[in-house]
C-alpha cells in the first residue's frame, strides 16, 4: 500500500491515519478481522473517503465472506480514488468469488491499464475467461504469461486446465507433465490426479493407474484418486480391483449413489447377483437412479427372468429415450423370447431419433 501512504491526509490527523492503517493492516495479515475493522472504521470516522481504510474495508468484509459488502467498499473507493490497484484488483476477486467472470474480467482489464506486465492479474484473466469458455483468450493470455516468465506454475496448470475442458486431452497431458517435470518431489495432488484423469478419458488405464496410486500415498482417502484407479480397472476390465477401491470410497461415504452402482455394476460382471442386487437396492433406497433400475433389469434378463426385464427397460426408455444401451438390452431380450420383429422394430424406433450409433446398427444386421 506505499502509493497509498504517499496520498496527503487531512492536516489535523495527518500522522494518525498512517499508524491506524499500519495497524489495520497488520491484523488483517494476522486474521483478527473484527478488530481490524475498527482500525479503519476509526480512520472513516475522520476521513469518510480515505482509501486506506475503504480497501481495508473491503478485504476485511472479503474474508469475512460478505462479498456483496466489500464490493461497496472498493466501488466507493473507485468512485473517489480512480484507477486505485488496490480497490480494483479486490473488486475482480469479488466478482470472480460470485461466478461473475465477465465482469471480473473488464475490472481486471483496467488494472492491467496501469500495469500490464502483472502476471498475477493475467493468470487471474486467463482463468476467468477458461470459466466463460473462451478458449482463445484464455490461451493467449496464458501463453503470454509463459513468455515472461517460462515455468509459471499457474499458466501451466491453466493451460492443462483448459484443453481438459475442451477434451483435448493429450494437450493438456503435454502441460501437466510439464508441471511435473518442474516440480517433481512438491508437484500438488491435483496435477497428479488430472494427469492420470488424461489417461482415464485417453483410455490408457494402465497409464493411468500410478498417478492415482501416486496421489494415495500423499492421501490415502483422496475421492479422485480412489475413483480413478476403480474406474481404470473397471477399463481394463479388472473388476475385483475395481471392486477395492469402490469400497475404498463407499467405507468413507457410504451414501454415495453413483458409488453403490458401480460397485454394483462390477458385483454383477463377476456373476455374483445376489450382492450386486443389494448394492443397487441401496442406491434406490437413497433416490431413484437410472443405472441402478437398469442393473437389476440386467440381473433379470441372467437369470431368464425376460418378461420382467422387458418391463424394466421399456420404462427406462420412456425416461430416457436416448440411451442406445437401453435398446440393445431391450431387442436382446426379444430375441431370447423369439419375438424376432419386435426385436428389429425396438433398434428401428432408436434409429428414428436420428441419432447415428454403430452398435444399434450392427445389432439390426446381425438380427
Amino acid at each position: 500500500m506505499s502509493d497509498m501512504i504517499n496520498e496527503k491526509q487531512p492536516d489535523t490527523e495527518g500522522q494518525k491515519i498512517p499508524e491506524i492503517s499500519k495497524i489495520g493492516y497488520q491484523l488483517l495479515k494476522e486474521n483478527r478481522i473484527a478488530d481490524a475493522i475498527d482500525c479503519f472504521t476509526k480512520i472513516l470516522l475522520l476521513d469518510e473517503n480515505n482509501n486506506y481504510a475503504l480497501v481495508g474495508m473491503g478485504d476485511a468484509t472479503r474474508k469475512q465472506g460478505s462479498i456483496r459488502e466489500a464490493v461497496k467498499f472498493y466501488q466507493r473507493c473507485l468512485v473517489h480514488h480512480p484507477g486505485n490497484n488496490y480497490a480494483l484488483f479486490g473488486l475482480a476477486d469479488c466478482y470472480k468469488a460470485m461466478n461473475q467472470y465477465q465482469k471480473a474480467i473488464e475490472i481486471w482489464e483496467q488494472y492491467l491499464l496501469h500495469d500490464d506486465k502483472n502476471i498475477t492479474v493475467l493468470t487471474r484473466i486467463a482463468d476467468a475467461y477458461r470459466k466463460v469458455r473462451d478458449f482463445d483468450n484464455s490461451r493467449n493470455i496464458y501463453i503470454r504469461v509463459m513468455e515472461m516468465e517460462e515455468t509459471n506454475p499457474y499458466a501451466i496448470i491453466g493451460l492443462g486446465h483448459l484443453h481438459y475442458d475442451f477434451k483435448e486431452y493429450r494437450e493438456a497431458l503435454y502441460y501437466w507433465e510439464k508441471m511435473l517435470k518442474l516440480k517433481n518431489s512438491d508437484v500438488d495432488i491435483r496435477v497428479l490426479t488430472s494427469i492420470g484423469n488424461c489417461h482415464r478419458k485417453l483410455k490408457t488405464f494402465n497409464e493411468g493407474i500410478p498417478y492415482f496410486e501416486a496421489a494415495l500415498e500423499r492421501e490415502k482417502f483422496n475421492f479422485y484418486a480412489l475413483f480413478g484407479l476403480a474406474d481404470c480397472y473397471r477399463g481394463m476390465n479388472d473388476m475385483e480391483n475395481s471392486l477395492i477401491y469402490w469400497n475404498r470410497i463407499l467405507e468413507q461415504d457410504p451414501r454415495n449413489k453413483m458409488i453403490l452402482t458401480r460397485a454394483g455394476d462390477a458385483y454383477r460382471n463377476l456373476n455374483d447377483f445376489d450382492t450386486s442386487q443389494m448394492f443397487y437396492e441401496r442406491a434406490l433406497n437413497i433416490e431413484f437412479d437410472t443405472y441402478a433400475v437398469m442393473g437389476l433389469a440386467l440381473i433379470a434378463k441372467a437369470y431368464g427372468k425376460y418378461e420382467e426385464a422387458i418391463t424394466s427397460f421399456k420404462r427406462l426408455i420412456q425416461q430416457d429415450n436416448r440411451n442406445y444401451r437401453l435398446y440393445i438390452e431391450l431387442s436382446d431380450c426379444y430375441m431370447k423370447t423369439g419375438a424376432r420383429n419386435k426385436a428389429i422394430e425396438i433398434l428401428e424406433e432408436f434409429q428414428k431419433l436420428g441419432i447415428k450409433n454403430q452398435r444399434i446398427s450392427e445389432m439390426l444386421e446381425f438380427i
